[in-house]
């Protein structure tokens, strides 16, 4: 007899790209905003976690909008890693928008504009709006199909009770066409929307628990609804003032947020916009909710961006603006005046600064063992005490980067565990920054456009290079 073979099936959903900062879970702080030495992704920069804890609790507060911050410090201290635990502490229900300094210049539209899309992108609002429902378990489901096909569209009648009352409906041809979509049957709580028709399957009534032996992880057994079956329900819309403002700039309405075609918006459609969200707060309609825009990268912006983001800033539907930079004294781009960190200086008196410091070797240790851990790599002691002895000498970041290449190379000789051999010959293979540098000082000769007179190549020029 032959042999049945199953065919294995992944499921696609569960896939999920490692990125640079996937392992991050939040900012990893207790109840009283003091952080953890390890905790959701982050290692060390106590002091700069909790600045980030007090200024999550003001946004979820609402006392900080319109306010900037900057978190500023070296290459590889982990200020991109503090702005994405900000975000995931947030939560979903909070816009969060980030883009990088040198992306408003590669945008098909003005500085301005892509500014102005990123500020708008990253305030949200909650829209309440009253519907009427019936909400119900299904008791029965007639349908009565014509006898001769073509002859009469279907009818049939649905049955819904809930703890003090029974009702039955008359069905058209679209309502048991979304019966039959939604796979109703018998025992099902259901509402539907009485506006839009729209069935929504709540779950499996609890009474009906024992109508089957087995059933899927998926059943949800919830209580038969009490009360009357027709109901008013208030539904919350969340969206973000981009989103309302493409819809209501473009011919194809909201296919435009797909088609990605957004374009330069027109002031007079966000001053219409703007009028109509503050009628609905008014009304008590809608409510603001205030995100936050991360800008990496800070010092790539000129100084027109600047003074603009100093007049947005001011405005009252403002969010609140998280930007990074890792820039010592330097040029304000499009001038020639100096600043710390590239920023004009009364744009820094509007922003609470975040300093990041430099990680410790037993810090880096740790940091290297969440990362194996995220992409799946095992590896011995030994090999984790040299990498850590790289990370130091080199960067953080370079350290990083040999886990994968090490891992491959411990599946080439076939070995399940990556040793230090691994190491040192991913290490032999990739150059980091220094050793790369003075490979170029060695040979400067022999390349082209070499601007470093012959005799300059020294260990402090290098320095100066490498930093």
């Amino acid at each position: 007899m032959a042999e049945l073979k199953l065919s294995e099936s992944r499921d696609l959903t569960r896939i999920e790209r490692i990125g640079a900062h996937s392992h991050i879970r939040g900012l990893g702080l207790d109840s009283s905003l003091e952080p953890r030495a390890v905790s959701e992704g982050l290692v060390g920069q106590l002091p700069a976690r909790k600045a980030a804890g007090v200024i999550l609790q003001m946004i979820k507060e609402g006392r900080i909008a319109g306010r900037g911050v900057l978190i500023a410090g070296q290459p590889g201290t982990g200020k991109t890693a503090i702005a994405m635990g900000l975000a995931k502490s947030l939560g979903q229900e909070t816009p969060f928008a980030m883009l990088s300094g040198s992306e408003i210049f590669s945008l098909e539209m003005s500085k301005t504009e892509a500014l102005t899309q990123a500020f708008r992108r990253a305030i949200g609002v909650r829209i309440k709006e009253e519907t009427e429902v019936i909400e119900g378990e299904v008791v029965e489901i007639q349908i009565d199909r014509p006898a001769v096909a073509g002859a009469a569209s279907k009818t049939g009648k649905l049955t819904l009770k809930t703890t003090e009352m029974e009702t039955v409906y008359d069905l058209g041809a679209k309502m048991i066409e979304a019966l039959g979509k939604e796979k109703v049957q018998s025992g099902d709580v259901i509402g539907i929307d009485k506006a839009s028709g729209k069935i929504t399957k709540l779950g499996r009534s609890f009474s009906r628990s024992r109508d089957y032996d087995a059933m899927g992880p998926q059943t949800k057994f919830v209580q038969c609804p009490d009360g009357e079956l027709q109901k008013r329900k208030e539904v919350v819309h969340c969206v973000t003032l981009h989103e309302i403002d493409v819809i209501n700039s473009r011919t194809q309405g909201f296919l435009a947020l797909f088609t990605g075609d957004t374009g330069e918006i027109r002031a007079e459609v966000r001053e219409q916009i703007d009028t109509k969200v503050a009628e609905w707060r008014e009304e008590g309609k809608a409510e603001i909710v205030p995100g936050v825009l991360f800008i990496d990268e800070v010092h790539m912006l000129d100084i027109e961006c600047f003074s603009f983001l100093n007049r947005a800033l001011e405005n009252e539907m403002a969010p609140i603006v998280v930007v990074a930079t890792n820039r010592g004294h330097t040029k304000i781009r499009g001038t020639n005046y100096r600043s710390p960190h590239g920023i004009p200086i009364d744009l820094l008196d509007r922003l609470l600064i975040i300093s990041t410091q430099p990680y410790t070797e037993e810090e880096i240790r740790k940091i290297l063992d969440i990362r194996c851990q995220e992409e799946d790599v095992e590896m011995s002691e030994e090999a984790k005490v040299l990498l850590t002895k790289i990370g130091i000498e080199t960067s953080l970041r370079y350290a990083i980067i040999l886990i994968t290449s090490s891992a491959l190379a411990c599946q080439k000789r076939k070995g399940k565990v990556v040793e230090m051999e691994d190491i040192s010959r991913v290490y032999q293979l990739f150059l980091d920054v220094k050793r790369s540098t003075q490979y170029l000082m060695e040979y400067q000769d022999q390349y082209m456009f070499n601007e470093i007179p012959a005799g300059e190549g020294n260990e402090d020029g290098l320095g100066d290079m490498v930093s």
